[in-house]
């Protein structure tokens, strides 16, 4: 039997062995879109719960998630905030970071030093002051892609995830980590994190501002250039933050942009139908650090400035 079976096996017990002890968590989702539902997807596969908590009670969410040409159905209950237990000890925030303040009002005073929090949004800082003392805080980053408009959601592809932000995994991890493709551990996600923040920091404003699908950035010198510039000053302000930043954030972006060159920017949709972008917890939160240096990003700040402007 090769190693990786052999792996694959003690995973299979070790998820078989807790599900038989420990109860496997209930999620309480903030924010059931893309993203909200991919993630929901695979803790059911794992053998979690999961609840959407809106203001307006309704019947289930129906939802359809289409991953290649397999087409994929799932149900997710919902529950209004004041069918809300007193305590809740796992909550999953999938929101929009806009609307971060408005989606944790549905569950504020039902959250306490014991909650665990697993957040799954674009930028950083979203909920920076917003959570109890001692709740546990994870962070999750996915390269995979979705588009869609709910309840249909397309599943573009499916890449690497990663979940971490304390020293050891929790015990569902594993159990997770099965049903969930390429996901790992890690322990200081903050670099993976700072990764991720500048590709969108680079990708997602570009194309918003020019309109464009991602790959269009490939095709034109002067985009390049801008994406270059972008890719610098976020070095710059990074390498001051972590001297162990690896830097060279140009080539792992051009990598991103080759992959997800048929994509369109969730910022780019969010701009088009004139809704509030994620900018401020993407380029603004690369701004606020800077300007904590003593620092200037110019070409961070001309494009926060343009995609906040009224028109």
């Amino acid at each position: 039997m090769l190693d990786t079976e052999k792996n694959l096996l003690f995973l299979h017990y070790r998820a078989y062995y807790f599900s038989m002890t420990e109860p496997l968590p209930h999620w309480y989702l903030l924010g059931a879109g893309n993203m909200g539902t991919l993630a929901a997807w695979y803790l059911t596969r794992a053998g979690h719960t999961v609840s959407v908590v809106t203001n307006s009670p309704r019947l289930p969410l129906q939802k359809q998630l289409i991953f290649a040409n397999q087409r994929m159905s799932l149900t997710l209950p919902c529950v209004s905030p004041a069918e809300l237990p007193p305590a809740i000890k796992h909550v999953l925030v999938a929101s929009k970071t806009p609307y971060t303040d408005s989606a944790l009002q549905r569950v504020k005073g039902h959250l306490n030093n014991e909650t665990q929090v697993l957040r799954f949004q674009n930028g950083v800082g979203a909920l920076d002051g917003r959570l109890p003392s001692g709740s546990v805080m994870l962070e999750a980053i996915t390269t995979s892609a979705v588009k869609g408009q709910s309840p249909q959601h397309t599943i573009v592809a499916e890449n690497v995830t990663w979940i971490g932000g304390t020293a050891q995994p929790p015990e569902w991890f594993e159990g997770l980590q099965i049903h969930w493709p390429n996901l790992h551990w890690e322990a200081d996600i903050r670099l993976v994190q700072w990764r991720k923040l500048v590709a969108n920091a680079v990708i997602n404003p570009l194309t918003a501002f020019y309109d464009i699908p991602n790959g269009a950035l490939m095709n034109d010198p002067a985009l390049l250039d801008q994406a270059r510039t972008l890719c610098s000053e976020a070095d710059a302000l990074l390498a001051i933050l972590d001297s162990q930043w690896p830097g060279d954030s140009f080539t792992a972006v051009l990598e991103v942009i080759r992959d997800t060159a048929d994509n369109t920017s969730s910022m780019r949709a969010d701009y088009q139908r004139g809704a509030t972008t994620e900018i401020e917890a993407i380029n603004g939160w690369l701004l606020c650090q800077a300007k904590n240096q003593g620092m200037d990003l110019p070409s961070h700040r001309r494009l926060v400035e343009a995609l906040t402007s009224t028109p």
